[in-house]
């Protein structure tokens, strides 16, 4: 059920990015635009090509996309403070607002984690905002933890 996405995904792919940019609008329109994507279909399109860019996606048995997960290769090198450690950034993890409840994120999420072991990761990063506390507890019950926590003032 769990794939790389594919060029033929990009449409559904589109739709998942507008309900995730929703939910930052709903939760900070001071800060997100609505409805947008954070990347146009050429853009997805490379994205999609580049193996240091994996997308997985959730697809169904009418191979249906319902979920998608964006992960980017990272390592810090040659850095003065931090270790040289291989890192799997989860970029976005989106499950179509119609099939929440049907474990299809954590398909995802367990997908990208066996990738990150198979590939040779020493762990597994991702930002959550503030204002999307269920992604947070579902983040949480998959085991991940704070790592760092980024605060503001608005002035």
């Amino acid at each position: 059920m769990v794939r790389r996405a594919e060029k033929k995904d990009i449409p559904a792919i589109m739709d998942l990015l507008i309900q995730v940019d929703m939910v930052h609008h709903n939760g900070r329109p001071d800060i997100f635009k609505g409805p947008t994507t954070k990347y146009d279909e050429k853009q997805l399109e490379e994205i999609i090509a580049d193996d240091e860019t994996p997308v997985f996606v959730y697809a169904d048995e009418n191979d249906r996309v319902l979920g998608h997960a964006f992960c980017i290769h990272m390592q810090q090198k040659e850095n003065r403070v931090l270790t040289d450690v291989k890192t799997l950034y989860i970029d976005d993890i989106c499950v179509d607002e119609n099939a929440r409840g049907r474990h299809v994120g954590k398909e995802l999420y367990e997908h990208v984690s066996e990738y990150a072991k198979q590939s040779g990761f020493y762990n597994i990063t991702l930002n959550v905002w503030a204002c999307n506390p269920g992604a947070m507890k579902f983040y949480e019950a998959m085991g991940l933890k704070p790592q760092k926590i980024g605060m503001e003032k608005i002035l």
